[in-house]
């Protein structure tokens, strides 16, 4: 059987395949927000932390940053300098991953299933050369990483018509990309950063939940209806019904007259006195914190003071970004098989992008490294005639050259280049004189 150009045989056997839980207890732990939680009833629901706003903001935030990157294809010439290339066996990949997503579309599916999952598994497809042509992105629910007796790994994938997986099959590790990261209890699982911000993403939720069913009461507390004797439990609930009745929900504000020394007395504790804003900051917080995002990008806290984009820029790229973008490279490479002189990488000129005078003061400064076609190209102009060769001021000279000139005996000595001193031409007395005859002249005629 031949799935997405892969031959799939029934009857090989891979020897008895064991999954990753069999290999000690982590399984129970992961799905458990803390140690005993199950038993207290205190449940993460992944659903319900994706939908907490700074879950959503920093993982949204985290995919569309990177998916907004060109991936480019690039080689290494003789002198250890990569620059971009382009190679029929792997530039269409690149491009246009697969028939019914964009390339944009496809990194934010490949971040998002590892954010949230921990986990993304990319499945290959290739032509009859062996040479891949399509890429997908898998339900991370729906794929399990198998080892069989021997330690090869392979991966069980459950069907899914969208990527062309009519039933169920099992196939070797070099069919599937598995990108993962936080592979704390086992080297082929990941582990998603909502293990880490689940509770404090539910503490959140909750908050809001509570602040939701405050304001629809009139942002009124719920309370107490006291008696000031006895009743019974008949009256006790017809009282409580025709308080819930007239008094709550779209009755919410009337008047209500009590006799018979009824008094009601608010019981819940007001937001003000829970200091629900700062609890649901710090919820939000903790989240960020397990992204590795600044508060203030996911909309959490003030941003700071100083107005350097590009310094807050490289911190966001290099304590939050980089790790995925380099994982995603190295996984293209060596999914794709592009070798030892080609490879992908992201161009990172537009997520490191400075302001416009930092920029031009920036390229400013690169006359002699950058030729002047390569600085128009930064700020998008074309290239002109004359502009692929580096500049410099005339005054520079080599190193070579000021070493010559060090190696002399008196460095300050001028020294004919022929070893003589050069001829000095007899002095023209004659011409000298008729010269200024003539100037003196020409200012008569002027006066």
């Amino acid at each position: 059987m031949q799935i997405l150009g892969l031959n799939i045989t029934r009857t090989k056997a891979a020897g008895n395949l064991a999954r990753p839980d069999d290999r000690g207890g982590w399984w129970p732990i992961i799905k458990e927000s803390y140690i005993g939680a199950w038993q207290r009833d205190v449940e993460v629901k992944h659903e319900s932390v994706l939908s907490f706003h700074a879950a959503f903001a920093c993982q949204t935030l985290i995919a569309s940053d990177i998916a907004k990157l060109r991936v480019k294809l690039v080689e290494v010439d003789a002198n250890g300098i990569w620059t971009e290339t382009k190679n029929p066996a792997y530039s269409p990949v690149l491009r246009k991953p697969n028939r019914f997503q964009t390339r944009i579309q496809f990194f934010e599916n490949w971040v998002l299933s590892k954010l949230q999952r921990g986990n993304a598994y990319i499945l290959k497809e290739r032509d009859g050369r062996g040479v891949v042509v399509r890429l997908y992105v898998l339900d991370p629910t729906r794929v399990e990483p198998l080892v069989a007796e021997d330690g090869a790994v392979y991966y069980e994938l459950l069907d899914d018509r969208l990527v062309g997986l009519s039933e169920r099959v099992i196939v070797p590790a070099r069919e599937i990309i598995h990108d993962r990261f936080n592979c704390f209890f086992h080297p082929l699982v990941g582990l998603s950063p909502i293990f880490a911000n689940g509770l404090s993403a539910m503490q959140g939720l909750s908050i809001q939940n509570n602040s939701a069913s405050f304001f629809a009461n009139g942002s009124q507390p719920g309370g107490i209806l006291t008696a000031p004797g006895a009743i019974d439990q008949a009256t006790a609930d017809r009282l409580k019904a025709h308080w819930d009745s007239n008094y709550t929900g779209k009755n919410r504000g009337k008047v209500a007259v009590l006799g018979d020394g009824l008094k009601f007395e608010a019981m819940a504790a007001k937001a003000t006195e829970s200091q629900m804003i700062e609890q649901l900051k710090w919820s939000a917080e903790v989240v960020c914190s397990t992204y590795h995002v600044p508060g203030y990008m996911a909309g959490v806290g003030q941003a700071p003071a100083y107005n350097n984009i590009e310094a807050l820029n490289a911190q966001y790229y290099t304590q939050c970004l980089q790790i995925l973008m380099e994982s995603i490279e190295l996984c293209l490479d060596e999914g794709l098989g592009t070798g030892e002189t080609l490879g992908t990488e992201f161009d990172l000129d537009q997520l490191l992008k400075m302001d416009s005078a930092t920029m031009m003061e920036v390229l400013d400064k690169s006359s002699g490294k950058m030729t002047p076609n390569e600085q128009r190209k930064k700020i998008g102009l074309k290239p002109v005639a004359g502009g692929n060769s580096p500049m410099l001021q005339q005054q520079n000279f080599s190193l070579e050259a000021l070493a010559k000139r060090d190696a002399l005996a008196d460095p300050f000595e001028k020294v004919p280049s022929s070893g003589t001193s050069p001829a000095v031409p007899p002095a023209n007395d004659n011409a000298d004189a008729e010269a200024s005859k003539a100037i003196i002249e020409m200012m008569k005629g002027l006066a």
